[in-house]
């Protein structure tokens, strides 16, 4: 069984590097026209002229904290595209705070990205979709941390769970319309970004990685290009009748104790 995205037009939001990059690479590989959204101008160009080819993939800079900047990279993929067929949602921000020293803006911060922008990108597709009277897909990238979460995520968690209920409503809003939308709760995995978050709040050094595999039952911390190929398989066909499911990407069980 091979998951493929041939004639389909995919959105990525976060995709200048970690696991929205992976995604970037899998659905342009599987044969997706993909545009991309990220605040990394740099790394966004750079990463749509290695990739662009016999499908197009395209880059917009995006800063979706601003509540217009959702829905704008939809209408952008559009203009480019002429319709979206396929959305991830991976843009997220995962910054330190407990319940006792989240600030409001680090809490607006976590809600304007982690649910605020998948909200209306969304809202967006949907939009689009119906207007065509097709079918299609999303995906949203959650967290195992909106089953609860550490102390130091409080606002992280807070903001996942609420995707992990948008995930669910939209998807029974939008079955009739063969709108299928699901979500994947990934655990800790091997990024940029995560080595960059290990050293500024943990006090970690260049070693972090070895100390984290060892300390996972499978030896190793969850790998973006896995989860890409995943995340293929959800937006394609071969997903099948889907939707409305958040699965758990990871090696912790939630519930199993020893």
């Amino acid at each position: 069984m091979q998951a493929r995205l041939d004639d389909k037009v995919l959105l990525v939001s976060g995709g200048t590097q970690g696991v929205g990059a992976a995604i970037v690479r899998a659905g342009a590989a599987a044969g997706a026209s993909v545009m991309f959204t990220g605040r990394n101008a740099e790394k966004g160009k750079a990463l749509a002229a290695e990739l662009d080819g016999p499908t197009p993939v395209r880059f917009t800079a995006t800063d979706l904290s601003d509540p217009v900047a959702a829905s704008d990279t939809v209408a952008a993929t559009i203009a480019e595209f002429g319709r979206i067929d396929c959305l991830c949602n991976a843009a997220g921000a995962t910054t330190r705070g407990s319940l006792l020293d989240t600030t409001p803006e680090l809490f607006d911060q976590h809600i304007a990205l982690n649910l605020r922008a998948p909200f209306f990108t969304m809202q967006a597709a949907v939009r689009d979709m119906i207007a065509r009277g097709a079918a299609g897909t999303v995906v949203n990238i959650i967290t195992m941390s909106s089953y609860g979460g550490q102390p130091f995520l409080a606002p992280y968690s807070a903001s996942k769970a609420g995707l992990v209920g948008l995930t669910k409503n939209a998807a029974h809003a939008h079955r009739s319309d063969r709108i299928r939308i699901n979500g994947l709760n990934i655990g800790w995995t091997e990024t940029e970004g995560e080595a960059d978050i290990q050293k500024r709040f943990h006090g970690a050094d260049d070693t972090w990685i070895d100390e984290a595999n060892a300390s996972v039952p499978m030896g190793k911390l969850g790998q973006p290009d896995e989860i890409a190929d995943f995340m293929v398989l959800l937006l394609s066909d071969r997903s099948g009748v889907v939707t409305g499911s958040v699965i758990d990407w990871d090696q912790i069980v939630m519930g199993g104790l020893d």
